[in-house]
C-alpha cells in the first residue's frame, strides 16, 4: 500500500467505511469501535504483506471486525434477552450474511479479473481443468499439447491466481 497511507485512506473512506459498520451492528457505538479495530487491523497487515487494493482489504477487515463484534455482542445479549427479542438477533443475522455474500461476489471477481490476466493458453489450460472437469490427458490431446506441458499451465494458472488474490480470502 505505498501510495496510500492509512491517513489518506482514513479520510477518502472515513464516512462510507462508519456507515457500512453501522448497518452492520446497527449501533454507533459499536461501529465506532469496529472501526477503530479496522484501522489497528489494517496497520498490523502493512507490516506483513504490501496491500494492492486498500479499499478493498479496508471493508474485508471491516466486515470480519463487525462479523466478530457482532457475534460477540449477541453471544452477551442473550445471556439476558427475552424469547421475544431474538428476532432482532435473526434480522442482523440475516445481514452479516447479505454483506459476506458481497464479499463472496468481490472475492469471485478478484479470482476471475486473475483469470482473465493470464496469458492466453495458460488460461485455457486452467479453465478447461478446472471449469469443464478435464484430466490433464484430454486437455493435452484437445490441445495438441504435452500433459507436461498442461501440468505446467495448471501450476503457473494457480500460483499466479493464489498470488493476486491470497491478500483477500
Amino acid at each position: 500500500m505505498a501510495a496510500v497511507s492509512i491517513d489518506a485512506l482514513h479520510r477518502s473512506e472515513g464516512v462510507a467505511l462508519q456507515r457500512f459498520l453501522l448497518r452492520l451492528l446497527g449501533n454507533p457505538a459499536d461501529a465506532a469501535d469496529a472501526r477503530q479495530e479496522t484501522y489497528l487491523r489494517l496497520i498490523k497487515a502493512l507490516g506483513r504483506a504490501e496491500i494492492e487494493q486498500p479499499r478493498v482489504f479496508l471493508f474485508f477487515v471491516a466486515r470480519n471486525v463487525a462479523a466478530s463484534l457482532g457475534k460477540r455482542r449477541r453471544f452477551e445479549a442473550n445471556l439476558f434477552r427475552s424469547a421475544t427479542d431474538l428476532d432482532v438477533a435473526d434480522r442482523a443475522d440475516e445481514q452479516v450474511r447479505t454483506e459476506q455474500q458481497i464479499i463472496a461476489r468481490q472475492q469471485l471477481r478478484l479470482v476471475a479479473a486473475a483469470v482473465d490476466d493470464l496469458p492466453p493458453r495458460c488460461r485455457e489450460v486452467f479453465l478447461l481443468s478446472a471449469f469443464d472437469g478435464l484430466a490433464n490427458g484430454e486437455i493435452a490431446t484437445r490441445l495438441g499439447i504435452s500433459q507436461r506441458m498442461v501440468e505446467k499451465h495448471v501450476a503457473k494458472a494457480v500460483l499466479e491466481t493464489y498470488q493476486r488474490c491470497r491478500d483477500f480470502f
